[in-house]
């Protein structure tokens, strides 16, 4: 199936905290949008694999994606490597998107900075033609970062005033993540998702994003690229044309 976008992850649960808002709303637009999940989280401290993938199943409904996959990448150590970099290209030449998500390339966890090199590197090579998968060269026209853990200094943010309530429902399917007060937690390992707070500090960022384009929330992009802009005019919007004469 062919998408309008895609978004990557390390883990299933990244694109949603991340970048949820922004699929849900482009969702709600009519654009065919879908996450794919490098590893399948067997590292993770909460859960399992099975748990993992039917959250991530719930969450992918909830945001309302027309394709999702989940990898087989060994989660903790997502590296570049050629074989790795097939993986992607077939998913790429597969879904053919116009714009691709992936991660900023500065984080704490070693498995978001390798997908984010991972999955730039991979829309690259997906549109030479002797790379030689039994599917058609295929390159999207963006690869657009999205933020973690640390921030950046957006190119673009992106109002999702209309979908941050799916959005947090979307995080909220991954329940085996989270703090809760009725079972006995696993003793920490520095896991910022199991923190009382956590799920609040996401709605702040949301909120502080917002704020910055006169929105309630706000998701925050990077692009490694100047970005063209044909008509400077129709681009910032009508308050800023002048009356006509």
């Amino acid at each position: 199936m062919e998408l309008h976008a895609l978004a990557f992850g390390a883990h299933a649960d990244d694109v949603e905290l991340a970048c949820g808002g922004t699929l849900g709303a482009l969702a709600a637009r009519g654009y065919k949008t879908g996450v794919v999940v490098l590893t399948r989280g067997e590292m993770g401290t909460r859960g399992s694999t099975r748990i993992r993938a039917r959250e991530f199943a719930d969450s992918a409904r909830i945001m309302g994606l027309a394709a999702r996959r989940m990898l087989d990448i060994p989660d903790g150590r997502v590296e570049v490597t050629w074989t790795n970099k097939i993986k992607l290209i077939k998913v790429l030449r597969a879904h053919r998107p116009k714009i691709v998500f992936a991660p900023y390339w500065v984080d704490r966890h070693p498995d978001h900075e390798q997908t984010s090199h991972l999955v730039r590197q991979a829309a690259y090579l997906s549109g030479l033609v002797k790379i030689e998968t039994g599917q058609p060269p295929f390159r999207p026209r963006k690869v657009v970062f999205y933020a973690s853990r640390f921030e950046f200094t957006p190119s673009f943010i992106v109002d999702i005033s209309s979908s941050h309530e799916q959005k947090m429902k979307a995080v909220r399917a991954y329940k085996s993540q989270f703090h809760r007060e009725d079972r006995a937690e696993p003793e920490s390992d520095g896991t910022l998702i199991g923190r009382p707070d956590f799920l609040e500090g996401i709605e702040t960022r949301d909120k502080h994003y917002g704020g910055k384009i006169a929105a309630k929330y706000g998701e925050p992009f990077l692009v490694r690229e100047a970005l063209k802009i044909n008509d400077p005019v129709e681009f910032f919007g009508p308050e800023y044309r002048w009356a006509k004469p």
